[in-house]
This record gives C-alpha cells, structure tokens and sequence, in this order.
C-alpha cells in the first residue's frame, strides 16, 4: 500500500493493534497522529519510533473526542480502536464502569466517525475495531462487552448509507484472539480460547494491521458497511 501523503488518524494508538496500525501506516508513507490515554511512555516511544504525532485524549470524553478529529483538519483514513472491556456476572458489574465502557466503545467510534465524515474528501476511509465478540460470545461474564461489539455493526451499516454518497466507506474489523498485553498468547485462557478455533493460535496485531490497511486502501473503494472478521475462526 501507498499511502504517501495521506492523512491518517488512529484513536488509541500507543499499544497492541493500534500501535501495529500506527507503525503500519507510517510504514507505507502516511502522515500519523494517534491518541493514548493511559500510556503516555509507551505513546511518546511509537511517536518517536514512527514519526508520528501522539495526543493525549480521553475516548470516555466524547467533546475531547470530537474535538481531536475537527482539530486533526481534514482526514483520508480514520482507524478507532480505542476500547476496553469490563469482566464479571452482568449481575454484579458496577453501572457507572459499564457506562463508561459504552461511552469508550459505543459513543466514541459514532461521534469520531461523524465528525470525521463532516471534513473527508472523497475516497475517504473509516475502519472501526471491533471484535468477533459482536457475532459470538461462548463464555460467562462478558454480555456487556459483547453488546458494545454488535453495537458497532448497526452503527457502520447506517453510516455507510449516509456517508457512501460523498464516496466515503466506513467497515468493521473484528478480530478474535490476538497477543497483546491485554490478551497474551501464553495467557492463562489461551488454552479455552484456543479450543474454540481452527488455527490454535493467538493473531498478531500486524496481521490485524495488514487487513485496515487494505480496507483504507483503493481496492476497497466498494467495500462499505461491512463486518470483516479475523479470528482463526474463532467464530466460526
């Protein structure tokens, strides 16, 4: 992919796969900028690493949010991938952190897709993160999670119908199980996770990079309001 030229910006970019997508865009020549919230070290050394621009901005924060998209001027390709999950008995989760997370992986991707949609030329390109989650959810403790993740199908299928006239796409990557520091390889579920699967290993990030990057690239331009899984099958 070229991408020489291209403005890009990524929410939630300073680790695991918004960290690869970062370095992966940077790699093919775009001009990066990324948020980060809770690291500010580990933003400040894939700044450095890629030649990006880090910002500090609260995804729970939804005029932050907005206001770093106007801010970044008009955008080519828009990557959120800021998201958290919350674990527990739905019964026993505390209301204000399940709100929060709405906030962080329901509102965010909405009023930053929006905005961004308000200044994208034509070609322009949305990629939300999502996860296999959204179609399955074979474990106890994770409803409230999952409901964000089907949350963000519904919202790119009625975007795409707004935005496709003015030639802008907008899709759902939904990965399954991929190593990072919030979902390790060698983690202590790795061998339930894997069990669902048909490749018994855990995803690498650049793996989930490679599949944004072809979707913001030209030989995506008919591919919108679509949900495009990478898990293992996971899912399946």
């Amino acid at each position: 992919m070229d991408f020489t030229n291209k403005s890009v910006l990524v929410l939630g970019g300073s680790r695991g796969i918004g960290a690869a997508i970062v370095r992966r865009f940077a790699a093919d020549g775009a001009k990066v900028s990324f948020t980060y919230s809770g690291s500010p070290e580990a933003a400040q050394l894939v700044a450095e690493e890629t030649g990006s621009t880090a910002f500090s901005t609260d995804s729970a924060d939804r005029d932050a949010v907005i206001g770093r998209v106007r801010d970044s001027g008009p955008l080519d390709v828009l990557v959120v991938n800021s998201g958290i999950a919350i674990f527990g008995d739905a019964r026993e989760q505390d209301p204000d952190a399940v709100d929060r997370m709405f906030r962080i992986n329901i509102h965010a991707p909405y009023h930053a897709s929006v905005e961004a949609a308000r200044q994208m030329p034509p070609g322009g390109r949305i990629v939300v993160i999502g996860s296999v989650n959204g179609d399955r959810m074979p474990m106890p403790g994770l409803a409230s999670y999952a409901l964000t993740k089907s949350a963000l199908q519904g919202m790119a299928r009625g975007l795409a119908r707004d935005f496709g006239p003015g030639g802008i796409t907008i899709n759902i990557v939904q990965p399954g199980p991929i190593d990072t520091e919030a979902n390790p390889a060698d983690g202590p579920m790795k061998d339930l996770m894997h069990s669902f699967m048909a490749i018994k290993r855990h995803g690498r990030p650049e793996e989930v990079a490679a599949m944004v990057a072809w979707l913001a690239g030209p030989e995506a331009g008919f591919v919108t309001g679509a949900m495009h899984t990478i898990d293992g099958a996971f899912g399946a």
